[in-house]
C-alpha cells in the first residue's frame, strides 16, 4: 500500500510539470515577445523576491547544509544575484535593440537587421553547492530575453527549494515562473524545452544532454572539473597564498570554480607551506564555528575523508591547517588539508575534490606547467599569479579554459559584462550579462530586399552576361 502510495505521488509530480509545460508553452505562443517595460517588471520582481527574503533564504541554506554562515551566503550568493540582475535592468533596453548589418555589395540597396527574440520554455537545473546563485543568475538572463522558466532544484536544497517555490508563487503566474520541488532529474530534462541549462557534474551533464537531444533542446552545460593555479617565480607567495586560500576553502571548497590543485616554483613550496599554516588558523580557528561551512551530506563527506587516505597511502605529505582540529563526523567538517607532492595515481589527481584538500606540486620551468595543464581535460577556471605581462600572456595563449583570474581565484565569475562558461569537459556555451541575454535570444537574422530588382539579372536561363557580371564581381566586388 505505501509502495503504491509512494508510485501515485511520483506520477503526480511528473504529470505536474508536464501540466507546466503546456501551460507556458500555450503561454509563449500567445504572447511570443514580451515588451521591455514587461521584462523590466520581471526583473524586478526577482530582485525584490531576494532584497526582502535575505534572511530566510540564508537561513534555508544554512539548513541544508546543515552549517553555512548567513555572511557567507549573502556574500557569496544573495548579493551577486542582486548586482547581475541591477545590471540587467541597466542595459536591457539597449540589448533588445535590433542590430543593424553589413549589406553585401551586391544588394546594397536592401537592408540587414539581426533581432533578438525569446526562444520559448526554458529549463534551469541547478546545483545545491551555490544553489540561489546557480539559479537566479540563469534566470536572470532567461527573464531578460524575455522567455519562461521551469526550475528544477536539487535535492540537497529542500529548504530552499520550498522557500523560493512560495515566494515564487506569490509574485509570478506559473505560466511565466516555476519552481518544481520534487520531480526527478529524468522527467524534467526530458520534456521539449527550447533550451535547458544544466549546472552539476560531468557525468551528469553527458546524461542530460542525452536526453536534451531526443527533443534537439540545446543546451548549456555548466560543469566544472580540476581548475589549476600557478604562482610564478616573481609573485609574493604570502599575498598568493592569502588570495588562494580563500578561494579554495570558502563554502569549503565546494565550488565549482574552486583552486583545485597548485603549481609552486620548486623553491618556494616551504614558504607556501609555512604562509598557509599562518592564515588559515587565523581564518577558521575552530572549524565547528558556523565561520567553516559543512560537508553537503554524508556520501560527500565520506568520498573526502577516503580521498585523503587514499593520498596519504600512496606517499602524499598532508598537512593540517589547523592546530588541534579533528574531523566532525556528526556537522561534517573536514579540517583544510595540504595535500603535498600527489601524483597522478591518486584520486585526488584525478577527480575534482569539492572539498577543503588542496593539492600542492612543485615545478622549475613553465613549460612543465602548461604540458601538464594541456593533457587533461580543459578546466572551467585557471589562475596565474604573476606580475610579468610576458608570463601572463605566455600562460593565457599556450592554454585554454573556460575563464581566468589573474592575480586572485575566481574573481572572474562576478564581472557581469563578461561571460561565464566552460569548455570541453567543463562545459558549453555562456551566461551572464549580454552573454547570457544572446545565449537565451534567437539572433534572428532579416534582409529586406531592395525595392529596385537587380538580383533578376541573375536568372536563368543562363547566357554569357551572367559569367561577365560574376567575373566582374570576383575581381571588383569589393
Amino acid at each position: 500500500m505505501a509502495q503504491t502510495a509512494q508510485l501515485r505521488k511520483i506520477e503526480q509530480v511528473e504529470n505536474e510539470a508536464q501540466r507546466v509545460f503546456a501551460l507556458q508553452r500555450a503561454a509563449y505562443l500567445r504572447h511570443p515577445y514580451p515588451s521591455f517595460e514587461e521584462r523590466l517588471e520581471s526583473l524586478a520582481k526577482l530582485e525584490r523576491i531576494l532584497v526582502d527574503n535575505a534572511d530566510a533564504i540564508a537561513d534555508a541554506i544554512n539548513r541544508d547544509f546543515t552549517n553555512r554562515s548567513v555572511e557567507e551566503t549573502k556574500i557569496l550568493e544573495i548579493f551577486g544575484c542582486v548586482d547581475g540582475i541591477r545590471h540587467t535592468r541597466k542595459h536591457l533596453k539597449k540589448w533588445m535593440q535590433p542590430q543593424k548589418r553589413h549589406v553585401s555589395i551586391n544588394f546594397a540597396t536592401g537592408s540587414n537587421r539581426v533581432i533578438p527574440q525569446p526562444k520559448g520554455v526554458v529549463g534551469i537545473v541547478s546545483p545545491w553547492n551555490y544553489p540561489l546563485f546557480l539559479t537566479i543568475s540563469p534566470l536572470t538572463s532567461i527573464l531578460a530575453s524575455g522567455n519562461r522558466a521551469m526550475i528544477k532544484m536539487a535535492t540537497n536544497s529542500q529548504n530552499l527549494c520550498a522557500l523560493l517555490a512560495e515566494k515564487f508563487a506569490a509574485v509570478f503566474p506559473e505560466e511565466l515562473v516555476a519552481i518544481l520541488p520534487g520531480v526527478r532529474g529524468g522527467d524534467f530534462s526530458s520534456l521539449p524545452y527550447d533550451h535547458l541549462i544544466f549546472t552539476g557534474s560531468a557525468d551528469a551533464g553527458r546524461t542530460v544532454m542525452r536526453s536534451a537531444a531526443d527533443n534537439l533542446t540545446p543546451v548549456t552545460l555548466e560543469l566544472g572539473g580540476k581548475s589549476p593555479t600557478i604562482i610564478c617565480e616573481d609573485f609574493d607567495i604570502e599575498t598568493a597564498a592569502s588570495r588562494i586560500l580563500y578561494a579554495k576553502l570558502v563554502n569549503a571548497g565546494q565550488t565549482c570554480l574552486a583552486p583545485d590543485y597548485l603549481f609552486v616554483p620548486e623553491s618556494k613550496r616551504e614558504a607556501f607551506i609555512e604562509a598557509a599554516q599562518r592564515i588559515v588558523p587565523q581564518r577558521y580557528p575552530d572549524i565547528n564555528d558556523r565561520s567553516y561551512t559543512s560537508v553537503i551530506d554524508d556520501k560527500s563527506y565520506r568520498r573526502l575523508r577516503e580521498t585523503l587516505d587514499d593520498a596519504a597511502k600512496k606517499g602524499a605529505r598532508l598537512v593540517s591547517l589547523v592546530p588541534g582540529a579533528n574531523f566532525n563526523d556528526v556537522q561534517r567538517k573536514i579540517p583544510p588539508h595540504l595535500v603535498i607532492d600527489p601524483t597522478d595515481d591518486m584520486i585526488i589527481m584525478r577527480e575534482e575534490i569539492f572539498g577543503p584538500l588542496f593539492p600542492v606540486k612543485t615545478y622549475r620551468n613553465l613549460d612543465e606547467v602548461l604540458a601538464y595543464i594541456n593533457e587533461r581535460d580543459r578546466p572551467l577556471g585557471l589562475y596565474l599569479f604573476t606580475n610579468d605581462r610576458e608570463t601572463e600572456e605566455r600562460i593565457l595563449y599556450g592554454t585554454i579554459s573556460g575563464g581566468v583570474t589573474v592575480n586572485n581565484c575566481i574573481m572572474h565569475v562576478a564581472q557581469h559584462d563578461m561571460p561565464f562558461g566552460g569548455i570541453g569537459a567543463s562545459g558549453m556555451g555562456q551566461y551572464h550579462g549580454y552573454e547570457g541575454f544572446v545565449e537565451f535570444s534567437k539572433l534572428r537574422p532579416v534582409f529586406n530586399n531592395p525595392k529596385l530588382r537587380i538580383l533578376e539579372m541573375f536568372y536563368p536561363p543562363y547566357r554569357k552576361r551572367h559569367s561577365s557580371i560574376v567575373d566582374f564581381l570576383l575581381r571588383y566586388g569589393r
